[in-house]
């Protein structure tokens, strides 16, 4: 596949439409400078097209060029990246769900990260037979731990007690004290930091509880039922739409939206304003009224 010449085999006729020198501004990289701030990038898409009877004029019966834009988009919009590699792969996958792509070609060129442009370039064809699609994991039931819940000897019961699936916990700072920067990027990294800290505390006091930070992990989890604590770094720290500041019950809600969870409570702390939620107050020596 050339940007010039045909991709059809035999010399027979083929059709391309493609997008060039199209210019985002993003935050992508794997190195501490290029976090924080954005860079241009300059994406090039070529797709060859599986031939069919004439489309004449109608604009239905062709792939659109705003398939392209919008799967770089939806690509740059859905998490932060590392690797510019990754970025082209799934824009790649994300252009080839269109019954007519047959052939992808994305090229990415990072524009300041020295004097001229460098970047990666990857070629990927549409499978001939679809494979079978990886079962959806269930919408979670979010349940977030206030210190006092967290910390109490009777979480382990209570937990036993479940009736329900079971629940990703979301934790506050716990007993830490994190210390104060004025610099607000530092400041998420350490509060997150805190937090990962609390939930890996939490999920050795509850046993038998793993600690998830990714989509990846928190889905199979979910899809063998898997009691677990959620770690935000990674997850804040690769979804731009993330909050900036680090306010415990607001990340929970966060969370929850994120992972369209099927209901969102709150044991032992109010939760935000505007926040749809049951919400339990914590007794002793029971861990719920």
């Amino acid at each position: 596949m050339s940007e010039h010449g045909g991709a059809g085999a035999g010399g027979g006729t083929s059709d391309r439409i493609f997008l060039a020198d199209h210019v985002v501004e993003a935050e992508i990289g794997a190195f501490e400078p290029e976090r924080g701030r954005l860079q241009r990038l300059r994406f090039g898409v070529w797709v060859d097209l599986r031939s069919q009877d004439p489309a004449g004029d109608d604009v239905d019966r062709i792939v659109s060029y705003d398939t392209l834009t919008d799967a770089i988009a939806q690509e740059l919009g859905a998490e932060r990246l590392n690797l510019l590699e990754t970025l082209a792969e799934r824009i790649a996958a994300r252009v080839l769900r269109e019954p007519r792509a047959a052939q992808c070609r994305v090229r990415i060129e990072k524009l300041d990260r020295g004097p001229g442009a460098l970047g990666v370039e990857i070629e990927r064809s549409a499978p001939a037979v679809a494979s079978p699609a990886r079962p959806e994991a269930p919408r979670p039931v979010v349940v977030h731990l206030s210190d006092e819940a967290a910390s109490s000897p009777r979480l382990p019961d209570w937990i036993a007690e479940l009736h329900e699936r079971p629940p990703i916990f979301c934790v506050g700072f716990g007993p830490l004290s994190a210390p104060r920067v004025e610099d607000e990027a530092s400041q998420r990294r350490i509060d997150l930091l805190a937090i990962e800290i609390n939930a890996r505390a939490v999920a050795a006091r509850i046993g038998r509880c793993t600690v998830t930070s990714s989509r990846t992990e928190l889905g199979w989890a979910l899809r063998h039922e898997r009691l677990t604590v959620w770690a935000p770094a990674k997850m804040v720290l690769d979804t731009p739409s993330a909050p900036i500041r680090v306010l415990p019950t607001e990340l929970t809600a966060w969370f929850a939206r994120e992972m369209d969870a099927e209901r969102l409570l709150y044991v032992g702390e109010d939760p935000p304003q505007g926040v749809r939620a049951e919400v339990r107050a914590v007794t002793a020596p029971s861990l719920l009224a």
